[in-house]
């Protein structure tokens, strides 16, 4: 056996020491997002109960739910709890913010470890979208949303955010040309400005799966499933062999413009459906999560490398009441009774 003299030992030691934190933090990035729009879910218990066998250690939560946040107690869960948009208009009234606050934050953490407050989901401003009323309100209701986390001593414990989708990014191909324009521009160059100021990241919602099916003829299933064989599309000095790397990096190019270079990107929804529409398939699906999992745990994209992507699938349960098209209700990667649809690996 070879002898290991003492410097080395030393310098192997540090080098585990440095890896490891590293290592633990990267496995943690995906998370599940806990939709509940069904009558057919399992309890909240059950819900925490599978969340923690199968290794899921982060989950977004679309509003406070009293029994659904005190099951999550002791969990050690970390959760993006959502401001839902119709408390808007409400919380840009400063005691109304403190009281959701102590209600919903104060009243459960650390127990709950809570870490992302989203406040508002998918606020489009552009004329004759059904959130464009709203839209006004974002802003204001993130800030006092801010204020009363700063004034409850948990600013560098608890960021505030806002969850925003690919919808509002104009000129997404190539990723380079990305931007917000138009309404989209004067709704979202203050928040980028809000979230650079107070040092939190954007929640971007990145959906492979509408862009694929809104344009099949340009984009090929294999690209979205990110089982492409090679590069696909050139942008300058930065390839791309998978249409979610190009939308993040759109969305990075759209927040760089807006006054945001430093900002980080959650990614706050991705999925695909196995059923109710084009391309929906269980096979898909699974192809889908699969490959997703292992990119965002290996690294960034190709304009920010490096990082592991901090991203939450949607969604846990196939939601029987979810309105729109009837792929909504298939977005699960387990159904009602808890069984699961695709084999995943969450570590």
């Amino acid at each position: 056996m070879a002898v290991l003299h003492k410097p080395f030992l030393v310098s192997l030691l540090m080098l585990l020491v440095l890896f490891l934190p590293n290592f633990h933090v990267t496995e943690a990035q995906v998370g599940v997002c806990n939709g509940q729009l069904g009558n057919n879910l399992p309890s909240n218990q059950d819900v925490v109960n599978l969340y923690k066998s199968n290794g899921i250690r982060r989950m977004r939560m679309y509003a406070p739910n009293p029994q659904a946040l005190q099951a999550l107690r002791g969990s050690n869960i970390e959760l993006v709890l959502d401001v839902p948009n119709s408390d808007l208009q409400r919380l840009t009234n400063a005691d109304a913010a403190h009281k959701w606050v102590q209600d919903n934050v104060r009243n459960y953490y650390p127990d709950v470890k809570i870490r992302i407050i989203a406040v508002g989901n998918e606020v489009n401003p552009n004329s004759g979208q059904p959130t464009a009323p709203l839209a006004q309100y974002v802003l204001s209701a993130m800030s006092k949303i801010y204020d009363a986390i700063a004034s409850a001593g948990l600013k560098d414990q608890i960021k505030v955010s806002t969850a925003t989708y690919s919808a509002l990014i104009s000129n997404s191909f190539p990723p380079s040309h990305g931007s917000f324009d138009g309404a989209s521009g004067s709704f979202m160059r203050p928040i980028i400005n809000f979230l650079k100021n107070t040092n939190n990241p954007l929640l971007v919602n990145i959906y492979p799966y509408f862009s694929r099916i809104g344009n099949p003829q340009a984009i090929s299933l294999q690209y979205a499933l990110f089982t492409a064989s090679g590069v696909v599309a050139q942008d300058g000095q930065f390839q791309y062999r998978n249409l979610f790397d190009a939308m993040l990096d759109a969305a990075y190019a759209a927040v760089e413009k807006a006054g945001g270079p430093n900002v980080e990107i959650v990614v706050s929804e991705s999925g695909w459906p196995s059923a109710g529409g084009p391309d929906a398939s269980t096979n898909n699906a699974g192809t889908y999560y699969r490959n997703l999992i292992n990119h965002v745990k290996a690294g960034g994209s190709p304009r920010r490398p490096g990082k592991a992507i901090e991203t939450y699938l949607f969604a846990m349960f196939d939601e029987n009441q979810k309105t729109g098209a009837e792929s909504e209700k298939h977005f699960g990667i387990f159904s009602p009774n808890k069984q699961p649809k695709y084999q995943l690996n969450f570590n």
